[in-house]
């Protein structure tokens, strides 16, 4: 009788070893909305353009990107060590320092929806720093792996070729 308890026992301990970690496992996924909630800070950002690859905004770029629970997002990114306007007033930039400008920035803001079946993200985007992107409807992929995000632009804005952002979720 005490060797059957234990055997028993020892089968219920395997089995919620087995069950526990995988209904855990279960309750931790999020639907890919969920996950994308929050602000994330931007890591890199790599142009390919038929294998030509680049860092339009430098090695090491600064940005954020905000996803609200309501379906509304902003996207900044930005080339850090664009010069300053000599002048301290931006209307009043000479065509080289608003250059620098434009092409060291890109900013988005509209709402967004969620494809959960295949994993991506369709902008509406009301406003760009880039004004051919007014009012457009684009989409991205979007790959979370804990804390990391990879999205994926396959229209980027310079014409040609996709684009590729890494992010991290901020704390």
């Amino acid at each position: 009788m005490t060797t059957r308890i234990a055997l028993i026992g020892i089968c219920t301990a395997v089995l919620l070893a087995i069950a526990l970690p995988a209904g855990d496992a279960a309750a931790q996924q999020k639907s890919l909305k969920d996950q994308l909630i929050g602000p994330w800070t931007v890591v890199s950002v790599t142009l390919d353009q038929g294998g030509n690859k680049s860092e339009p905004f430098g090695p090491k770029p600064a940005g954020v990107f905000l996803f609200d629970a309501g379906g509304h997002f902003t996207t900044h990114i930005t080339r850090p060590g664009r010069p300053k306007f000599v002048s301290n007033n931006r209307e009043a930039g000479t065509a080289d320092e608003n250059k620098a400008a434009v092409q060291g920035t890109i900013s988005n803001f509209g709402t967004y929806t969620v494809n959960e079946a295949d994993k991506s993200v369709s902008l509406h985007i009301v406003g760009s720093s880039f004004p051919n992107w007014d009012s457009t409807d684009q989409k991205r992929l979007a790959a979370i792996t804990g804390d990391e995000m990879k999205w994926t632009n396959p229209t980027s804005s310079t014409g040609s070729g996709s684009a590729l952002v890494v992010l991290k979720r901020a704390k």
